[in-house]
């Protein structure tokens, strides 16, 4: 996988290839870590995201600036679709800050 690079333009293209509903990437915030999201959308200033939360089907549905960002791989999970090749990594997204509360 490709490193996203500093700008916000290199993180853009490498986030956009993993916009997919089937494939989940793996987020990271200042206290809660290994989060399971799916990438929703991405500009070349914003990325959203659907987490996964504690209750069974509820998403939360977030909002990040491309510059609180850091796009790395996660090599403890691997890619889910079984109708395409097997990638040993996924991408992770490491977010500067808390993650927002979840509103039930």
């Amino acid at each position: 996988m490709e490193r996203g690079g500093n700008s916000n333009e290199q993180k853009a293209a490498t986030i956009r290839k993993w916009i997919d509903p089937e494939e989940r990437i793996t987020v990271q915030f200042d206290d809660q870590r290994d989060l399971s999201a799916e990438v929703t959308a991405c500009t070349d200033q914003v990325v959203s995201l659907s987490l996964d939360t504690a209750v069974p089907h509820m998403r939360q549905e977030i909002t990040l600036p491309l510059s609180a960002v850091e796009v790395s791989e996660d090599f403890s999970h691997y890619t889910r679709d079984p109708e395409r090749p097997l990638k040993r990594e996924r991408m992770m997204l490491i977010a500067q800050g808390k993650r927002p509360a979840v509103v039930y």
